[in-house]
């Protein structure tokens, strides 16, 4: 480890602040051929070196669980090192000091803010020179007055100066700073991508509200922030409240709770460029106050803010309504993919609820590169798991709730949320087929599965302790989420049943053969109690479409008894006229559950419902992400009357797995796709689909059309893979690598 130190400003105020030091290179050493800065900070920092930015990121390092990690980031500098230089570093809040969760407390990580700076430079004959944070850098303030990832940022433009990056400035007016206490063996170098700027876009419509407020509508419901360009007197004050709807011609800002998502810009009196890069908004709408003359919507842009992942995976089909679905999917992906996988994006909340992901790995494996992002995660949830009383997966990672005043305990092993642990790996295998993934997460996979173990009854039943069961039935109360139509005890058992058969493969995969003689031992035990108890004549206890679908995908029923389970989610799902009567543990499995059990047609009625609770329900009212609940917004335009209502939540997305599988037809026969099974299934007035992946072997994809009864599939295989054809009324054919006509 470097002598740099991670420093704070001996007297800190609200302002952001900057900490510079300046200093010569060696002499009689030749030129500089490599120049590394690596920066790290308890809370977020931008750096400089040389007035330059040494990156595009945004939030660096990072939300980690910071009492055991915190990102090292580092990049290469050389072309802004000079013979005088100065680092520089911007200081903000972040999820160390800023508000966090959903209880109004702050700086739950610790009070004070600081940043760490390592500049490694090597000469041509060899020599390196560090420079580091330590006691002697310099702190003072600039033009970011206050910043806070909920409540926004403020700048004043009068007192932005970049002279404090160049050499020469006279920092004796500044103030000291001081090595705060830090293990510098918590710095960890990063292995997941950063945050950036993934794209912009334009103002769609300006309006004056009801109450004569100016708001702005950029046309998708997105995070980042807004880049302002203004000009006006020196002192005039710009402030821009952000939101995701728009209820009885105001902005809709109930949902944020106490976040209040507002930044406010001072102007200087000359030409003003703002970026509040300190913070970030979930928004479609802006409500615009104290715009000095005529407004042009041109000077507003929104900044699409998020982790950088590489999308490898797509889709369409014929319906638009469909495609606007899965556009939703994967704005709400990206939107939520930020340094974590958060829940949402915009309230005083944005935590890694494992539940969420549980069930949304699938299709995040599909849409984008996730593997380093979500292993990233993983390392955060194992040591987050090891810190809880019990060693069981905590509901959300990183673990803030151990923080708040929530007064809900640590509810110990849960399913489904902490089955996040063993789901998401496994997820990653399928996706990836990288076996030191799976290795990784072992140690994690293998605690979690022994927790639940240790949780079920005596009679072999998941019937103790807290669980979310089928958290946001669309009949549950709106001031009562967890009160579902399906047994917790069904839901549990069933998550149960499919965790150890996942270790049992897992294991299986790693040769770890003892273990996977125990975790067969656990399935048998928990498939024969499920059956024993919760099965009779394939009605499943509670007569739910959830607890019908878990226990046919999850492999839990058989012959006769699986085929009267499916019928009877068949007949439910009619009843309920196609209409959505599932939660969060039933509805990433129904659709599979249907087409499985011979059910096409009302799976793909499922899909196309327009009517509330459905998928398309929210397409139809506007929705250009996946909402927390099928009723977000009601049909009369207002705000579902609940407390936690948010309109970007991407869990409901999880059925764009069945569309990539089903509709599009392709889906992994062995883990990585080495093996490609096509297999689209037709249906629903469909005339024609596609879908396409970047493999880890290559590009595949698929698109059929049907031209009266004729239908034309066209499939590209990548090389060294094989794909089986599996086409409505043909029999199954292996291609190798190339494109095919069918």
């Amino acid at each position: 480890m470097s002598d740099a130190k991670m420093i704070a400003p001996a007297n800190p105020t609200d302002a952001a602040p900057l900490l510079r030091r300046e200093f010569a290179l060696a002499q009689g050493h030749g030129a500089v051929v490599r120049a590394t800065l690596r920066t790290s900070a308890l809370g977020v920092v931008e750096a400089w070196v040389g007035g330059i930015p040494s990156s595009d990121e945004l939030l660096a390092p990072g939300w980690t669980s910071y009492e055991w990690r915190v990102r090292l980031v580092e990049h290469d500098v050389l072309d802004a090192v000079a013979e005088r230089t100065v680092i520089g570093l911007r200081l903000g809040n972040g999820w160390y000091r800023g508000w966090l969760g959903f209880t109004g407390q702050r700086a739950v990580y610790g009070d004070e803010r600081a940043g760490y700076a390592e500049l490694e430079v090597q000469f041509a004959d060899g020599h390196v020179q560090t420079v580091g944070t330590d006691e002697s850098w310099r702190a003072g303030s600039g033009a970011v007055r206050a910043d806070d990832l909920y409540n926004g940022e403020t700048i004043d433009a009068r007192l932005h100066d970049d002279a404090w990056l160049h050499p020469g400035f006279d920092d004796s007016g500044w103030d000291a700073v001081t090595a705060v206490d830090f293990d510098e063996s918590l710095l960890t170098p990063r292995t997941s991508p950063p945050v950036r700027r993934l794209g912009e876009r334009a103002v769609e419509r300006v309006w004056t509200s009801p109450a004569g407020r100016m708001l702005v509508d950029f046309g998708q419901n997105l995070v980042g922030f807004v880049r302002v360009r203004v000009s006006g007197p020196a002192g005039t004050e710009v402030v821009l409240r952000h939101a995701e709807v728009i209820e009885d011609g105001e902005l809709g800002v109930r949902p944020l709770r106490r976040a209040e998502a507002t930044d406010r810009f001072l102007l200087s009196g000359s030409d003003d460029v703002f970026e509040p890069t300190l913070t970030f908004h979930g928004f479609r709408f802006v409500e615009v106050t104290g715009w000095p003359g005529e407004f042009d919507p041109a000077a507003l842009t929104a900044v699409v803010v998020g982790t950088d992942i590489r999308q490898i995976g797509s889709f369409a089909c014929s319906d638009p309504l469909l495609n606007q679905l899965h556009s939703n999917v994967v704005w709400g992906m990206r939107g939520n993919f930020l340094s974590v996988p958060t829940d949402c994006p915009q309230r005083d909340e944005r935590l890694g609820w494992t539940g969420d992901l549980a069930v949304f790995a699938p299709t995040a494996a599909f849409l984008g590169d996730v593997e380093s992002f979500l292993d990233d995660w993983l390392v955060d949830t194992e040591l987050e798991r090891r810190a809880t009383s019990e060693g069981s997966v905590p509901v959300v990672v990183p673990n803030v709730m151990k923080y708040l005043n929530t007064g809900f305990p640590e509810p110990g092993a849960t399913a489904v949320w902490g089955d996040a642990a063993v789901w998401v790996p496994w997820a990653l295998w399928t996706a990836y087929g990288h076996e030191q993934t799976l290795r990784d997460a072992y140690p994690l996979m293998t605690a979690h599965t022994r927790s639940v173990a240790a949780q079920l009854s005596t009679d072999g039943l998941w019937d103790t302790g807290f669980q979310f069961g089928d958290w946001l039935d669309p009949d549950a109360p709106a001031e009562d989420p967890g009160k579902s139509k399906a047994p917790a005890e069904v839901v549990a058992t069933a998550s149960a049943y499919r965790t150890a058969a996942l270790m049992v493969q897992a294991a299986g995969v790693l040769g770890e053969h003892a273990d996977a003689g125990e975790f067969a031992g656990l399935r048998d035990r928990i498939g024969a109690s499920f059956r024993a108890h919760y099965v009779e004549g394939g009605r499943v206890h509670g007569d739910s479409a959830t607890g019908y679908a878990l226990a046919i995908e999850f492999g839990l029923l058989d012959g006769a008894d699986r085929q009267a389970a499916g019928d009877r989610l068949a007949e439910l799902v009619r009843a309920a006229d196609h209409r959505i009567s599932t939660g969060f543990a039933g509805t990433p499995f129904v659709s599979d559950a249907l087409t499985a059990t011979g059910h096409l047609d009302d799976a793909y009625a499922l899909l196309l419902q327009r009517e509330a609770p459905s998928w398309l329900y929210a397409v139809t009212m506007g929705a250009t992400t996946i909402w927390e609940r099928w009723d977000s917004m009601l049909p009369d335009g207002s705000i579902n009357p609940g407390e936690m209502t948010s309109f970007n939540h991407y869990a409901f997305g999880a059925v764009a797995d069945w569309m990539h599988r089903t509709i599009g037809g392709l889906a992994p026969l062995e883990p990585g796709y080495r093996r490609i099974l096509v297999a689209p299934q037709l249906g629903g007035g469909l005339t024609w689909a596609e879908a396409s992946l970047e493999t880890p072997h290559g590009s595949a994809a698929v698109r059929w059309e049907l031209d009266g009864s004729a239908l034309r599939v066209e499939v590209t295989v990548p090389e060294g893979t094989e794909a089986v054809l599996r086409l409505p009324g043909r029999a199954d054919e292996t291609v190798g690598a190339g494109t095919h006509v069918r």
